[in-house]
């Protein structure tokens, strides 16, 4: 195994300098030669080489160098070296530098004391040590607070060195008399931290001696201060009371690092709706007055996280976290809106939607380069809003419709599902919604938002006039007929050479300055296009220009509302002979559709679904059957109508799962704080004690099945035969593993030297350097190994159980078994929406596709199996799996704790034979996450008994 290292420079080993060259540098007179020679050795060393022939040369012609440079690279360089033999004995030639380190710990120059004193603070080996105590602590009254400050990290690394405590007896007495009488803000942090560290009796005392002065100490030692508090009540909960009147006392100092470690210290300690309100508050301030976006994220973090188990405290402070959108930083507006939604109360919707509108009209100045993102955003927000409190969308549904022509395509189609969505769910914004959509349906650009703006006309016009007005819209925005005119003899042999330039001008409405209407005559525009082909131009109408273009899917959408508006007025129209008039416009306009597409003329000719779709409505209107009227007219809503609901039903399943907790035992202790005495307690430890008594009356306290996941994570790591057994309980924790490994030594001998080397495979990493332990015969000892991870990969963990005992002069090695870390413990099902998932799914570069085999003969068994094995969340809700018909695609979404995303598609039909066939496809932005689960999918797909 590598040795620990506490320096780490990098070098490029392209040349490296010959041993000689650096000795003949290291001998000569010239200062500059020598720090370029003293780099160059330190880095061989950090990189391998040994170098044994220069430590004299060091001796002889470094050591007694003046300049500070020289002696700060010579440190480095006595840091890096070697300093004891294979048996762990110090080499005899380190006296030599003992002497050295000795005068420099009594030189004039404080520099060179204190670096030499930081210098101390890496050695291990109590035989250099010892020597330079007295010098050592005669440095911690030494005038300059550089050499004290360092002086006292030197006692404390000595002091926890395992013979420490001999070499050093009354250091937490002498320190203590240090923190005392010390001025500089820096030496008496190191001094507290000592005590903290190496004697917590005494950091305690100084703390509660000095309570009323603690807000006007420095900031690096408020910070130590934090941390001992937190390390106290995580031991003795009883005494929380005392320090937590300290932490309040601190959430008025300056420094914004020491209020939110209180904020986060008190969240920890106290449960008492004082204290989360004051934290909430702190986090609130320091996410308007902090400037950096990485800290407003943090605390953003922070909110969610108090979102989620005090909820009517944050109620509350939602107006001030709603400040926060005025960040240019789309994360951080993102993150807000998400706190914000989960935030809403009948009491505080009108404010915060009011908020949102003004947020919304900010975003038409165009200024920045991602406003129609934001806008998006909001609107999304919005949305949610009126779907949750329905008396808010009658004054949000008309100021967005504003936004149906916008640039931003996804922004135009979320105000349009909105409208779609209001327009069902608040019947008596039904007639407002229909005239704003007719007036503004010019203005839109886009086909989606055509095709569903035209799928709202066709549902919701049920009046006579609102009839009469969607018919004639529609006719208005696609022009003047024919689409085209035929080209007459002749013009055929250069019909693609010549061009014409058309002019037409129409009429439209226009929205003034003062929002009111006007009619506007359309300006004579141009546009190229074959001689005799093309009637009129693109920019007549919005439909026009997009049928134009070879959108036949939009054509279609266009014709079957046309079908829908004259069925319906065939309800509400008496005279027959002007349905009939009506109708007879209509299939002109759909047969010069059918038309325009089957024409040489377009590079794309209308397809065969959307011509096939466009001659159902053709014959529809020729014959107007009642049954398939009945279909048209009422049918297609009632799915829409059963759309909602469904989805309704999800949200409040999800809401649901959210808040369920477990229950407490009948058997729990509680403690009933009212036949307590309260003499003495704050009202702060008052409310602590009702809190802690209602979180464990109601199960808070109780993790369910923890004892069940402990058994399942133990791990067997040697055999029962091996004279030493092993297994590991493994814990995943985000972004760390911790290995609890229980060895016992099974023979009669001592084990000495015994040592758990492991390695890794994959994106983890090992933090610690393992240690060398002695056991007893027939005892055990417990190591904890802690590994890093950085990314969503599945990874492995192996290695030895090396060993010696005092017959065998060889070592004995124990391989151990293999630890597959799952990737399931990274992943945890998510929810997105439809268009989010197809994005992504368009976006990611990694696709893994994995074939189905598989012994479950059920389509949908097997969808449950597969979602059971791979921690994901269904999105395809359950309308669109009911029902049997041999196939069965479904969408599944989980995202990593790293924040990945991981999109899985399955597709499988049941053949003849009764067997499933298809294949799972598995997305995502990096290729570990789509191979680990494509591998996690193969494993386990095949289930059955």
């Amino acid at each position: 195994m590598e040795k620990s290292c506490t320096l780490l420079v990098h070098f490029d080993k392209g040349t490296p300098a010959l041993a000689n060259e650096i000795k003949e540098a290291l001998e000569g007179n010239d200062d500059m030669a020598k720090i370029e020679a003293m780099k160059k050795a330190v880095m061989l060393l950090l990189n391998g080489e040994t170098l044994p022939q220069l430590f004299i040369t060091m001796v002889r012609y470094v050591l007694p160098s003046e300049d500070h440079t020289v002696q700060k690279l010579l440190l480095l360089y006595l840091e890096i070296i070697e300093k004891t033999d294979s048996k762990g004995k110090v080499l005899p030639e380190m006296i030599l530098i003992c002497q050295n380190l000795r005068n420099n710990l009594q030189h004039p120059n404080e520099y060179i004391r204190g670096v030499t004193l930081r210098f101390l603070c890496r050695i291990n080996e109590a035989e250099i040590l010892e020597p330079l105590i007295p010098s050592i602590l005669t440095n911690l009254e030494h005038r300059h607070p550089f050499v004290r400050r360092n002086a006292i990290l030197s006692v404390m690394a000595i002091y926890k060195l395992p013979q420490g405590e001999h070499l050093l007896v009354d250091a937490p007495e002498m320190i203590e008399k240090v923190l005392s009488t010390e001025a500089d803000q820096s030496a008496k942090r190191n001094a507290f931290l000592m005590l903290f560290t190496c004697a917590q009796d005494h950091a305690v005392n100084y703390l509660l001696t000095h309570v009323d002065r603690v807000s006007e100490w420095g900031e690096l030692l408020q910070m130590v201060v934090l941390d001992l508090i937190r390390k106290v009540c995580r031991v003795k909960r009883g005494e929380k009371g005392k320090y937590i009147k300290i932490i309040i006392s601190l959430l008025n100092v300056p420094s914004a690092a020491v209020v939110f470690e209180c904020a986060s210290t008190l969240v920890s300690l106290s449960s008492a709706p004082t204290a989360i309100r004051a934290a909430a508050n702190t986090y609130c301030q320091l996410l308007l007055t902090q400037s950096d976006n990485n800290v407003k994220l943090i605390v953003l973090d922070r909110l969610d996280e108090l979102k989620s188990s005090h909820r009517e405290i944050m109620v509350d402070m939602i107006m001030d976290i709603l400040r926060a959108l005025s960040s240019p930083n789309h994360d951080i507006r993102r993150k807000t809106l998400d706190i914000v939604l989960d935030l809403i109360t009948p009491r505080n919707i009108n404010e915060v939607v009011l908020t949102l509108k003004k947020e919304v009209v900010k975003t038409q100045s165009g200024e920045l380069e991602k406003d129609g993102e934001y806008r998006q955003m909001l609107i999304q927000s919005i949305h949610s809003c009126a779907v949750k409190f329905p008396e808010v969308a009658g004054t949000v549904v008309h100021m967005l419709m504003d936004f149906l022509g916008d640039s931003n395509v996804a922004s135009a189609m979320d105000v349009i599902v909105f409208v779609r969505e209001i327009i069902e769910t608040n019947p008596k914004l039904r007639v407002s919604i229909v005239t704003r959509l007719l007036d503004t349906f010019y203005q839109i650009r886009a086909a989606r938002v055509c095709s569903c703006a035209l799928w709202i006309i066709s549902e919701y016009c049920l009046s006579l006039s609102e009839v009469e007005s969607g018919i004639m819209t529609i006719k208005q925005s696609l022009g003047d007929l024919p689409f085209y005119e035929a080209p007459e003899e002749g013009d055929n042999e250069n019909k693609s050479q010549k061009v014409n330039s058309i002019t037409v001008s129409s009429k439209r409405p226009a929205i003034l300055a003062d929002g009111t209407y006007a009619t506007q005559s359309a300006a004579s525009e141009t546009v190229f296009a074959p001689v005799n082909s093309l009637q009129s131009t693109l920019t007549s109408g919005n439909l026009r220009s997009l049928l134009l273009t070879g959108d036949f899917f939009l054509g279609a959408v266009v014709a079957c509302t046309l079908t829908k508006l004259v069925l319906r007025l065939t309800e509400v129209q008496m005279l027959k002979s002007e349905v009939n008039r009506v109708c007879t416009q209509v299939l002109l306009i759909v047969v010069s559709m059918v038309q325009l597409g089957q024409s040489s003329f377009l590079t794309h000719p209308i397809d065969s679904d959307s011509y096939d779709r466009i001659v159902v409505c053709v014959r529809l209107l020729c014959n107007r059957n009642e049954e398939i009227k009945k279909i048209w007219l009422k049918s297609c809503r009632e799915s829409f109508v059963q759309m909602l609901v469904e989805k309704q039903m999800r949200e409040t399943e999800e809401i649901k799962a959210k808040a369920l907790v477990s229950h407490a035992q009948p058997d729990d202790l509680i403690d009933f704080y009212h036949l307590k005495s309260r003499k003495g307690m704050s009202q702060l430890e008052i409310e602590d004690e009702v809190q802690d008594d209602l979180k464990r009356a109601t199960g808070e306290f109780i993790k369910e099945g923890d004892a069940a996941n402990k058994l399942n994570r133990i791990l067997q790591l040697t055999g029962f035969s091996d004279p030493v057994y092993a297994e590991a309980y493994v814990t995943v924790h985000h972004y760390d593993i911790v290995l609890d490994v229980t060895v016992i030594n099974r023979t009669k001998e001592t084990l000495q030297n015994l040592c758990l080397e492991l390695a890794t495979m994959g994106d983890l990493k090992l933090v610690e350097r393992p240690q060398n332990y002695t056991l007893a015969p027939q005892t055990s000892k417990q190591i904890k190994a802690n590994i890093k991870v950085s990314s969503t990969e599945t990874g492995v963990i192996f290695g030895n159980l090396v060993y010696e005992t005092s017959n065998v002069l060889e070592r004995n090695v124990v391989v151990l078994n293999d630890i597959h870390i799952d990737i399931m413990d990274y992943i945890s099902p998510a929810v997105c929406s439809d268009t989010a998932y197809r994005n992504m799914w368009a976006e990611f570069e990694w696709e893994n596709k994995v074939a189905v085999n598989t012994v479950i003969q059920d389509e949908k068994e097997f969808l449950d199996h597969i979602i059971k094995s791979t921690n994901m969340k269904c999105l395809t809700p359950p309308s669109a799996l009911e029902g049997y018909c041999g196939f069965l695609a479904a969408n599944l979404y989980a995202k990593s704790v790293f924040g990945e995303d991981a999109l899985v598609n399955l597709s499988v039909e049941k053949q003849a034979d009764g067997k499933l066939s298809g294949y799972i496809r598995i997305r995502s932005k990096t290729q570990g996450i789509a191979l680990s689960l494509g591998d996690k999918i193969t494993l386990k797909q095949k289930g059955g008994p």
